[in-house]
């Protein structure tokens, strides 16, 4: 089959929408879906951490957070150049493209797993970690130093957002009681793929409504949000070979540069850009950018995790 069975979902939901199906997702059913995502890819992430802790992952993690401080620096001046935006929209798209999809990333790891490809188990710590410094530059980007009495509330959005505090709490768990974790990894490790195919339902029926906001934004959102993922896919296989990761660890690292936050950013930048058209940086996210990796993104990330490891 051209797709991953949870790939199909997403396109029940896009078609769904679009032939005005009476089909919607109860709005603390979504949430519940997106919750469960975040704790069952921080537990993973903490089990494994616990086995394969090493110090290598410190330079690993290092370079990780590097390369989510140099990606909205490579979408700024596209965004400000190329499709003539304000500064601060600008800011803000660049700090959503210098962030990561948890959603990409779970369809990511069940396509892996389905194809028995390998990869870092670790791997959540850097999904972790790459929520943050893209939100610091984006508002960088935009205001400079000059945050004032902003600077409180937005290190509250960042570091207590529902994604970091849910994956890192799961993480930390998952790491620190190990294998008492396996009373619930019943839950949260087998329903994992079930919950995932809802989820990425849902998120069809989402980015087909986003699909009209396209008409308003012209052209160039449509494009940068194909254009930036595989210019972030392309750095990110690329740091991912040199940290000597697995296929599966290039493949993964390539997904998050090239995937795009709608869940982390946008509420952090509320607080800190208010000005910003928020509706630009969703419909380029979860209109262009999200179904994009999932039906085309992905495998090509694959196979380009292949190559790299091929050269060596």
């Amino acid at each position: 089959m051209p797709f991953d069975v949870v790939v199909a979902f997403f396109i029940l939901g896009v078609v769904a929408k679009l032939m005005r199906a009476e089909l919607t997702f109860p709005k603390g059913l979504s949430q519940t879906l997106t919750l469960f995502l975040m704790i069952a890819i921080g537990l993973k992430g903490g089990v494994a951490l616990a086995d394969h802790a090493h110090t290598t992952l410190i330079t690993q993690a290092l370079a990780v957070i590097a390369f989510g401080v140099v990606l909205p620096f490579i979408a700024f001046p596209i965004l400000t150049y190329f499709g003539q935006l304000p500064k601060v929209d600008a800011a803000s798209i660049a700090a959503h493209y210098g962030s990561v999809s948890v959603g990409t990333y779970a369809v990511a790891v069940a396509v892996l797993d389905s194809q028995s490809i390998a990869y870092e188990a670790y791997f959540p710590l850097f999904v972790v970690l790459l929520e943050l410094p893209a939100i610091a530059v984006g508002v960088f980007l935009a205001k400079g130093a000059s945050l004032g009495s902003e600077r409180g509330k937005l290190l509250h959005e960042i570091f207590c957002s529902q994604g970091v505090v849910l994956m890192l709490g799961g993480l930390i768990i998952g790491w620190m009681w190990g294998e008492q974790t396996q009373q619930i990894m019943p839950f949260f490790k087998e329903l994992f793929h079930g919950i995932l195919a809802l989820f990425l339902l849902d998120m069809g029926l989402v980015a087909a409504s986003r699909l009209s906001s396209l008409k308003s934004t012209g052209s160039f959102i449509a494009t940068f949000g194909v254009i930036m993922p595989l210019i972030g896919g392309l750095l990110g296989g690329l740091l991912g070979n040199l940290l000597d990761l697995s296929v599966g660890g290039i493949t993964l690292l390539a997904v998050l540069g090239a995937s795009a936050s709608y869940i982390a950013v946008p509420a952090a930048l509320r607080v800190a850009l208010p000005k910003a058209n928020m509706s630009l940086s969703i419909t380029a996210s979860l209109a262009v950018t999200f179904p994009f990796n999932v039906l085309v993104g992905i495998p090509i990330y694959i196979s380009y995790g292949h190559w790299l490891a091929i050269l060596g």
